[in-house]
């Protein structure tokens, strides 16, 4: 018998609770889903996740050279940090997830890329919060003599105005992101998902802290709808 419901996982955290779901969807000729939830809030479908791995493409396709150190912020069903495993150019990729969770699923096999990500000897987890690392004075990685990366690759909050945790906000601002670029190498990239469409007064604070910001509308194919939804990618150069 097909199982049309099942939940993984639930559990408490610091943030809320979490909940790890796994469904048939009728709509979609009984097509598997994997579906996250924190409180009653939708996180992330394994349906949605073409501008999640567009943010690794376009974050890696404006860099140049080989050896490629790279920071993802967010683990969510590891589709980001998939991507970027898929390039031989990623020499290194250490994703930060605040939520123990999350990890676990992942090294559970509970996901269907858990087990892509955990035997792949170039990645590591880091259970931490991305925005408290991304504004201090240390590097994300201190495990390295040098802890500056290329690229750091940020999928977590659902827009630059509309945060998970209202402490995140100060990622956002000229201060925050200034931080930020003090752990990029020259010529490093900062890219960031959102779900809402460009947001011309965060382009003008990336525009003020990096040589160079673009906003890339990333469309894709929405079922329920018939027609197609759209998400933004934020990349931004530093000189």
């Amino acid at each position: 018998m097909t199982v049309s419901f099942e939940e993984l996982d639930y559990q408490d955290t610091p943030l809320g609770a979490i909940s790890l779901r796994r469904r048939s969807e009728p709509r979609l000729e009984g097509r598997v889903l994997y579906e996250v939830k924190l409180g009653e809030e939708f996180l992330m479908s394994s349906l949605f996740t073409v501008a999640e791995t567009r943010l690794a493409e376009l974050g890696l396709a404006a860099l140049e050279g080989e050896g490629l150190d790279i920071v993802v912020g967010g683990l969510g069903l590891g589709y980001t940090a998939s991507a970027v495993l898929h390039s031989p150019r990623a020499r290194s990729l250490l994703v930060i997830e605040v939520m123990e969770p999350v990890i676990r699923w992942h090294r559970q096999g509970l996901v269907p890329l858990g087990p892509e990500l955990t035997a792949d000897p170039r990645c590591r987890f880091l259970q931490g919060d991305f925005f408290a690392l991304a504004g201090s004075s240390h590097g994300f990685d201190r495990t390295r003599s040098d802890s500056r990366v290329h690229a750091v690759l940020l999928d977590i909050d659902h827009s630059p105005g509309h945060w998970l945790q209202p402490g995140n906000a100060g990622f956002y601002t000229e201060a925050g992101l200034r931080s930020l670029a003090d752990k990029l190498h020259p010529g490093g990239v900062f890219g960031m998902w959102s779900n809402e469409p460009p947001d011309p007064g965060f382009a003008a604070v990336l525009a003020g802290v990096f040589r160079s910001a673009q906003s890339h509308v990333v469309d894709f194919p929405n079922p329920y709808t018939g027609g197609d939804s759209a998400s933004t990618v934020y990349l931004a150069h530093k000189a």
